[in-house]
């Protein structure tokens, strides 16, 4: 079922949604599916699975083109990555698997709110004291730190991954500032631009399986998704000169507090909404 034309305007009103997160996503580097998720949910009425399917895709194809930047740079570490997605890619499989049995819609979508309002909640918090926190967990930078042992470093690693990919999977947020503060964490010696370039080809990659499994699902429309990328790709390159001459920390700032309202309202909705009627009960209520 398609999403598009029942909104105003046409699918031009996704473009425009589209557009604005692009932009906010090329000045700042934060917003992705933290914005686009709950946008569609709370101000075009998408259904939650619809909306996690479709963006996860989106967000799959926009983040691409950083991750070639990335990569020509030499600003991704490939071990972390495979590190990562041997975590990440199993968990994401599972977790399609345990949802294409959900049969409950309401809680499902339930769940969908909680677990995006939570991660939209959790990045936004990161985003806005990231500085201090990367401080505190770079230890190199004030002075001799003995390190992390490898093989405990690989096994974090494939579990942090384990949960970016179940978490992704579920509310399409996660792969992006949630990934950077577990890998800030977990490798504080590398440099922070390969930490960033690491991170994005990990989650290219895991909401690209995700997304390929929601579509599998039957949770992606297609229609929707086009209208989106025609308003994003050009938002991103918008986004990605003007932020050169703006304030960058005011603007992620700025981002961070609308992400705390959008995951404040997500978060609302999803303990708000009349709890799912399970049939057992309406069996029950009908004799």
């Amino acid at each position: 079922m398609s999403a598009v034309g029942a909104d105003f305007g046409g699918g031009f009103g996704y473009s425009l949604a589209g557009l604005l997160v692009g932009a906010a996503v090329g000045a700042t580097g934060v917003g992705g599916g933290s914005l686009m998720t709950p946008v569609l949910i709370l101000f075009y009425g998408i259904s939650p699975t619809l909306a996690v399917g479709t963006d996860l895709l989106y967000a799959s194809i926009s983040k691409a083109f950083g991750v070639l930047l990335y990569r020509n740079h030499g600003s991704v570490d490939w071990r972390i990555v495979g590190w990562q997605a041997l975590g990440s890619v199993p968990a994401s499989l599972a977790t399609l698997a345990w949802l294409q049995h959900q049969g409950d819609a309401a809680a499902l979508d339930r769940l969908i709110k909680l677990t995006l309002s939570l991660a939209i909640i959790l990045t936004a918090t990161f985003t806005l004291f990231q500085g201090a926190i990367a401080a505190r967990l770079r230890p190199a930078s004030r002075g001799p730190h003995p390190g992390i042992d490898v093989r405990l470093q690989r096994a974090l690693t494939l579990i942090a991954g384990a949960l970016i990919g179940s978490v992704v999977t579920v509310s399409s947020v996660g792969a992006g500032a949630i990934g950077m503060m577990l890998l800030l964490l977990l490798y504080p010696k590398h440099p922070p631009v390969k930490i960033v370039g690491s991170d994005l080809a990990h989650a290219v990659l895991i909401t690209a399986i995700a997304g390929l499994g929601h579509a599998r699902l039957g949770s992606v429309d297609y229609s929707l998704l086009g209208w989106l990328l025609l308003g994003a790709l050009p938002g991103i390159w918008i986004g990605s000169r003007v932020g050169f001459r703006l304030d960058g920390p005011a603007l992620k700032r700025a981002v961070a507090c609308l992400l705390l309202v959008v995951g404040g309202m997500t978060l609302y909705k999803a303990v708000t909404s009349p709890p799912p009627v399970h049939a057992a009960t309406v069996a029950a209520a009908s004799r």
